[in-house]
C-alpha cells in the first residue's frame, strides 16, 4: 500500500463522483478476495484488510466533501 498521507492527498484531489467509482471498484476487488479466501486460494490475506482500510478512507473523504 502506498504511504497513508500520499493516498489521502490523492483522494482529496478527486471529485465525489470519482470517489464513488473508486469505492465501487475496491468493493468489487474486496468481494473477489473474500471469495478466493473462502476456497483457500488466497495466500496474501493481508490484502483484505488493506482494501477495507482504503474503502474506509474513501468513505471518510467522501463524507467530508459532501458535508460542506
Amino acid at each position: 500500500m502506498k504511504g497513508r498521507q500520499s493516498f489521502m492527498n490523492e483522494l482529496k484531489d478527486k471529485s465525489p463522483k470519482e470517489l464513488v467509482a473508486l469505492r465501487k471498484k475496491y468493493r468489487e476487488e474486496l468481494f473477489a478476495l473474500k471469495m478466493k479466501n473462502e476456497i483457500r486460494g488466497l495466500k496474501e490475506t493481508h490484502q483484505i484488510g488493506d482494501l477495507r482500510v482504503k474503502i474506509a478512507r474513501i468513505n471518510t473523504v467522501l463524507h467530508a466533501k459532501l458535508a460542506k
